[in-house]
C-alpha cells in the first residue's frame, strides 16, 4: 500500500529540497564530476577552478595523492604514481603480462587472479586505486553542492564487460558512492547531445579515450534512446598514440627499447606533449636527452593509421549489426580527449561522409549526461521531462551444452534491462546433480568462448534421461550484470549465482571474438554439427549397450545380436573421425537395425506389467 505524504495546503515541506545526485566520468587519462545547478548541467570544479581532474594517484607512506600533482610525479615516483588505472580494471595477471613494457609497474598475485601494484604503501589493486579517483571527485562534488550525495551515474566504456563493471561497482563502494546506474559512456554522450539539440533519428557516437575505444549507434525519438548496436575495443585510446610516438623518438635517437621505469614515463610524457601540440601545428620539435628532432603532423599520422582503422573497422562492425546504411546516420559526435587528434576527425568524417559534430567538449559531453540521468534516477523533478535508455549488452551470453557446444540464452546487442529463460534436461539416466557452466562469446564452441562462471544444481530427482525439466533464467540488470539461475520443475530445487568474476577480457579479446566469429561462421558450424552427431552417436551407443547387456539374450537370437554389434562396432570406430556425414548415417542404420529390438523390448515390459491382472483391474 502506498503511503502518501500530507501537507497543509500551500504549506509544502522543504519545497526546494533536492537528492543530490551526480554524473562520473571515470576516464584512462582523465575523470570529471557533473551535477545540475541552477537549471544548468555542467562539470564541478575544483578550488583552483579546474574541473578535469588527472586519473592519476600517488602514494606516499602516510597519505595518498590524486590529480595534477599526482600526474606531475610519474617520471620522478614511477613506482608509487599509478596512472591509466582503468586499463587494469577487471583484468587478471596474464592480461598485465600482455601488457609487457607498457606498464612500467612492480605487479603481485593475491588471492584472486586481480593483479596488485606494489607501492610505499603495500600492495593496491586497480579497484583501491580507482577508488581513490572516486572518492576525490565524491569530495569535490560534495564541497560543491554543500550536502551528501545520495548518488552516482558512473560512466563505463559499452564494452566493458561484466567484469570490467563490477570492477568500477567495486570502486564506487570502497569510495562510498552510492551507484545509481553503470551508463555506458556513448549512450551518456548522446543524452547530453540529444537534450542539447532536441537531436531526432540515427546518431552514431564515435568516443575514443585515453584506453578505450567505443562506437554506438543510437536512434533519438522524443525521449527515447535506444542503442541500436555497439562496438570498440577495451584496449585502444590515446595511450597508444603516447607509445607509438615514444617508438619512434627511442628508435629516431638510437636509444634502447628497454627502459627503466622514470625513463619511460619520460618519454611518454614527451611523446603526449608532442601529440596535443601536433593538434595545433604541423610539425613539434621532440627532445630526448642529447637528440633532437622534428615530428611532422604526415608522420605522427602514419604512426597511429592502424589504431584509427581498427576503430573504424569496428565502425562499420557495428552498422552491420544495426542494420543501419551510412547514409541513414544523420550525425556523428566525437566524444573523448583524443578525438582532439585531426587525423582522426578527417577519418571519422570520411568513412561517414559528413563533418563530425565536435562543438560539445569532447572531454565534459560524457559526464553532462550522466550528470542528467542522475537527477531522473534520484527523483529530481526535469520539467516534466522523462528519459529512456534502452542500452544493450556487447557479447551474447549463453552455457555449455553436451559436446562442448555454446548455446546462445541472451544474444549480444539484446536490449538491457533483459530476463531470458530456456528449459534443458538431463543427459544421463539418474542423473541428480547438474553443473552450470556460464560463457560468453559468439562462437559456437566452448573453447572458443569466454568462461564467466560455474555453479551446481543438485537435488534433481533421479529420473530416465530427458525426462526431468530445468529451466535455466539468465538476467542483466540495468548496469549490465548478469545473473543465472537454475530450477528443476517438478521438485522445485533451485541454485543461482551472480556472475562476479575476478578479472575480464585479455586485450583486444572481444574484438577478436566478434572477427572470430564473422569469419568463422562456416567451419562454426560445420564444427557444431559434428559435435552433435558425437553426442547423438554417444547416447544411442549407451542405450544399445544397456539394452544388450539386459535383454540381448532373452529377445535376440545370435544371428540378431551379432548384426546389431557389429552396427555398434562400426560407430564407435567413427567417433574418432572428424566425418559427421559417415557418423550420421550409421546413427541412423544402427538406429534402423534396433527399430525391431526396441520393439520387443517394449512389449516385454508391458505383458510384464500386465501379467496376472484382469481387464476390470486395469479400467478401475
Amino acid at each position: 500500500m502506498a503511503l502518501l505524504q500530507i501537507a497543509e495546503p500551500g504549506q509544502s515541506p522543504q519545497p526546494h529540497q533536492r537528492r543530490l545526485a551526480v554524473g562520473i566520468d571515470l576516464g584512462t587519462t582523465n575523470s570529471l564530476v557533473a551535477a545540475l545547478r541552477s537549471g544548468v548541467t555542467a562539470p564541478l570544479a575544483d578550488g583552483d577552478g579546474e574541473v578535469i581532474l588527472p586519473s592519476a594517484v600517488r602514494y606516499h607512506s602516510d597519505h595518498v595523492e590524486v590529480g595534477r600533482a599526482a600526474k606531475a610525479a610519474a617520471a620522478s615516483d614511477p613506482l608509487n604514481t599509478i596512472v591509466s588505472v582503468k586499463r587494469l580494471m577487471g583484468r587478471g595477471v596474464g592480461d598485465v603480462k600482455q601488457l609487457g613494457g607498457q606498464l612500467p609497474y612492480r605487479f603481485s598475485e593475491g588471492q584472486s587472479q586481480m593483479p596488485f601494484i606494489e607501492t610505499v604503501q603495500g600492495a593496491r589493486s586497480p579497484v583501491a586505486v580507482s577508488a581513490e579517483i572516486l572518492r576525490a571527485l565524491r569530495e569535490r562534488a560534495e564541497a560543491v553542492l554543500g550536502g551528501e550525495l545520495v548518488g552516482a551515474v558512473i560512466t563505463v566504456p559499452a564494452y566493458f564487460d561484466d567484469a570490467q563493471r563490477q570492477a568500477t561497482k567495486d570502486a564506487a563502494r570502497l569510495a562510498n558512492l552510492n551507484v545509481l546506474r553503470l551508463l555506458n559512456e556513448p549512450t551518456a554522450a548522446a543524452v547530453a547531445y540529444g537534450l542539447d539539440r532536441e537531436a531526432e533519428g540515427v546518431v552514431a557516437i564515435y568516443d575514443l579515450g585515453g584506453g578505450t575505444f567505443d562506437i554506438s549507434i543510437l536512434r533519438l525519438t522524443k525521449g527515447v534512446f535506444e542503442v541500436l548496436a555497439t562496438g570498440g575495443d577495451t584496449a585502444l585510446g590515446g595511450d597508444d598514440f603516447d607509445h607509438a610516438i615514444a617508438g619512434w623518438i627511442l628508435a629516431k635517437a638510437g636509444a634502447s627499447q628497454d627502459l627503466d621505469p622514470g625513463t619511460q614515463r619520460e618519454v611518454l610524457k614527451i611523446a603526449c606533449d608532442a601529440k596535443e601540440q601536433l593538434s595545433e601545428t604541423d610539425t613539434v620539435e621532440v627532445r630526448y636527452a642529447d637528440w633532437q628532432g622534428i615530428l611532422t603532423r604526415p608522420t605522427f599520422n602514419e604512426l597511429i593509421e592502424p589504431m584509427i582503422a581498427r576503430s573504424l573497422k569496428s565502425c562499420r562492425r557495428a552498422l552491420r549489426d544495426s542494420s543501419i546504411e551510412l547514409d541513414e546516420v544523420q550525425a556523428v559526435v566525437m566524444v573523448g580527449g583524443s578525438t582532439r587528434v585531426p587525423r582522426v576527425r578527417e577519418r571519422v568524417g570520411e568513412m561517414f561522409g559528413r563533418e563530425p559534430l565536435t562543438d560539445i567538449d569532447p572531454d565534459q559531453v560524457v559526464a553532462i549526461g550522466a550528470a542528467i540521468q542522475a537527477e531522473t534516477l534520484a527523483g529530481n523533478n526535469r520539467d516534466g521531462e522523462e528519459l529512456l535508455l534502452l542500452d544493450v549488452i556487447p557479447l551474447s551470453l549463453g552455457l555449455e551444452t553436451m559436446g562442448g557446444l555454446m548455446e546462445k540464452i541472451i544474444p549480444r546487442n539484446t536490449t538491457i534491462p533483459v530476463a531470458r529463460a530456456q528449459e534443458f534436461t538431463t543427459y544421463k539416466d539418474g542423473q541428480t546433480a547438474m553443473m552450470i557452466h556460464v560463457l560468453q562469446g559468439e562462437r559456437e564452441l566452448i573453447v572458443d568462448c569466454r568462461s564467466l562462471a560455474r555453479f551446481e544444481l543438485r537435488g534433481i530427482p533421479p529420473m530416465v534421461a530427458g525426462a526431468a525439466k530445468i529451466r535455466v533464467t539468465f538476467q542483466v540488470d540495468a548496469d549490465g550484470l548478469l545473473s543465472v539461475s537454475a530450477r528443476e520443475l517438478a521438485s522445485g530445487v533451485e541454485s543461482s549465482i551472480q556472475v562476479k568474476p575476478s578479472y575480464g577480457l585479455t586485450d583486444g579479446e572481444i574484438a577478436r571474438m566478434l572477427e572470430d566469429s564473422f569469419h568463422k561462421a562456416n567451419e562454426d558450424k560445420t564444427a557444431r554439427a559434428l559435435r552433435e552427431q558425437l553426442v547423438d552417436a554417444q547416447r544411442l551407443l549407451e542405450a544399445v549397450e544397456g539394452a544388450l547387456a539386459v535383454d540381448g539374450v532373452r529377445l535376440l537370437d545370435q544371428e540378431e545380436r551379432e548384426a546389431i554389434e557389429s552396427q555398434v562396432r562400426e560407430l564407435r570406430e567413427l567417433l574418432d573421425s572428424q566425418d559427421g556425414v559417415a557418423i550420421e548415417r550409421q546413427v541412423k542404420r544402427l538406429s534402423q537395425i534396433t527399430d525391431a529390438f526396441a520393439a520387443r523390448r517394449l512389449d516385454s515390459t508391458v505383458k510384464a506389467a500386465l501379467a496376472g491382472r484382469r481387464l476390470n483391474d486395469i479400467e478401475d
